[in-house]
């Protein structure tokens, strides 16, 4: 499904959707760049990959932080000359009333689920631009879509990402490089229950048209098919990954 040699980077990618996202690329040939800012995990993800036949790489990389995405863009191209792919899924989502939300909470949510992408984008761009050929993903959530009590200042964030996403396409889609996005709803991985109780889980199933927990590997496959040839056609758009939850 990737183009042989494809490189790809994927920020939070130690574990849960991240996760997903760099094994079922490296599974499909893709050299995937594990990009965490808890190294020991994005380490032994790396180690995981490349143990079951796949090529990976940890690097270190606090989204919010330029320099950190400096070094690993740098490192790519001067490993492969070419940046295929940015899956920019690194995100936080700490629950919190509205007027119990300071301004650090809200500076420290813009930074690592908005501002990461000014850093990202702009550092992969040029390359892709020279080339002409490229494919960006952003994670949104189905939040957005929705609206979610305690989580106000986390969808305006991926609201954001949403808004990005599109005007970013308007403008390099002249460069044939593409600009998607996905909306996943809830997934099962290893921090869900530290921000849900199984009764809320079991709710929101109950909503979606599929009666099953939708899982890591589910929202890898739409980042997969929109940054493959696949999706040649399209720019700008999103996917709902959700379990039929949200229909829009």
């Amino acid at each position: 499904m990737l183009s042989p040699g494809h490189v790809s980077l994927v920020t939070g990618a130690a574990l849960g959707i991240g996760a997903g996202i760099a094994d079922l690329f490296a599974q499909h040939g893709a050299r995937v760049y594990v990009l965490d800012i808890d190294i020991p995990k994005a380490e032994a993800k790396a180690a995981e990959i490349n143990a079951a036949g796949g090529t990976a790489h940890a690097m270190k990389c606090d989204v919010s932080v330029r320099s950190d995405v400096e070094a690993v863009v740098s490192d790519a191209l001067s490993r492969y000359g070419q940046i295929d792919s940015l899956v920019n899924n690194a995100g936080i989502y700490p629950r919190r009333m509205f007027l119990e939300t300071t301004e650090a909470d809200w500076d420290r949510m813009q930074a690592v689920n908005v501002k990461s992408l000014l850093h990202t984008c702009q550092l992969v761009l040029p390359h892709m631009i020279a080339r002409r050929s490229g494919k960006i993903v952003n994670i949104s959530s189905v939040t957005v879509w929705i609206g979610v009590e305690k989580l106000v200042y986390y969808v305006t964030s991926k609201g954001a990402v949403l808004g990005l996403t599109r005007s970013l396409a308007r403008e390099v889609g002249r460069h044939n490089v593409h600009v998607n996005c996905v909306t996943p709803g809830a997934i099962k991985t290893e921090g869900e229950i530290v921000h849900a109780n199984m009764d809320d889980i079991r709710a929101i199933q109950s909503q979606q048209c599929l009666d099953r927990r939708i899982v890591p590997y589910d929202v890898a496959a739409a980042c997969l098919f929109l940054s493959s040839p696949l999706s040649d056609g399209m720019t700008g758009q999103t996917l709902n990954v959700d379990g039929g939850l949200y229909m829009h």
